[in-house]
């Protein structure tokens, strides 16, 4: 079945599992390949530029460099596609204000990509980084 433009459904997952792929070998270039030059980007609703999303992005490599993605679902309809993600990876980097821990942490992660001619123009996602907090002792085990 066709997305809306020239590309199909299956083949925008496709690209989905390759920018996956590319976070597990810790090369954002295979990422940011895929976004359109004009992507927009949000981040739990609120809108985040390019360069910033690029920024957190190598921040979260160096907070966790053993970092690695699990797909749980991927999901396409349209020119739409969802990912539900886990995150494993050992904090051994400073993460926002936290100092490493040496902890092995995870956390969960839901983004949609809209298409357009195989790629991404618009990104959002929503981080549930309260399994992570837990396990680093910023946030008490029964919250």
């Amino acid at each position: 079945m066709r997305a809306t433009d020239s590309t199909t459904m299956e083949e925008n997952k496709e690209r989905c599992l390759a920018m996956v792929a590319a976070w597990n070998r810790w090369e954002l270039g295979g990422i940011v390949e895929h976004w359109a030059p004009d992507v927009v980007h949000y981040s739990e609703n609120l809108p985040v530029d390019t360069d910033e999303m690029i920024m957190r992005m190598e921040g979260g490599l160096a907070a966790f460099p053993d970092l690695q993605l699990a797909v749980e679902s991927i999901i396409a309809e349209r020119d739409l596609v969802s990912l539900r993600l886990t995150i494993t990876a050992t904090h051994l980097g400073q993460f926002i204000d936290i100092p490493p821990t040496g902890k092995k942490v995870t956390w969960h992660i839901v983004e949609e990509l809209r298409f357009v001619d195989g790629k991404v123009v618009e990104h959002w996602d929503v981080m549930n980084y309260l399994p992570m907090l837990k396990a680093i002792g910023r946030v008490p085990e029964d919250v």
